[in-house]
């Protein structure tokens, strides 16, 4: 198992940390500041631990141009380092929107996807198909 990465801690998922990465059959929409800001077809669902799923959207189907990326990252040990954007407004959303360019391998299917925070938008909505 590699230990560090440029002094930061490296960790595979384990039985005691599990993580998952699996298709979403749903169609899933994020809603923010009243504007539809995604739409897709082809959302990842990540299972992390004991933390509630997360929908990885493909960059493409995000309206870009209400994003604004920020200083703001973070480092998790099991998928690498994370950039964010803000949601632009009104109301703004301060760091609602993550990302993780360079995943670390266990993970790699979420490069080029990004991430809500559900109490950042105001829905991340899920449909069947024949909805």
């Amino acid at each position: 198992m590699p230990e560090q990465v440029q002094n930061k801690p490296v960790r595979l998922p384990s039985p005691d940390h599990p993580i998952t990465i699996e298709q979403n059959k749903s169609r899933v929409f994020v809603w923010a500041g009243g504007n539809l800001i995604a739409d897709t077809r082809d959302a990842l669902t990540l299972h992390e631990a004991s933390y509630p799923p997360v929908e990885y959207i493909p960059i493409e189907d995000v309206v870009v141009s209400l994003l604004v990326e920020t200083d703001h990252t973070t480092y998790c040990p099991y998928k690498g380092d994370c950039s964010y954007y803000s949601i632009t407004g009104p109301p703004a959303s301060e760091n609602a929107v993550w990302e993780y360019r360079d995943p670390f391998p266990a993970v790699a299917m979420i490069k080029g996807r990004v991430a809500f925070y559900p109490d950042r938008v105001d829905l991340i909505e899920q449909r069947d198909e024949d909805q």
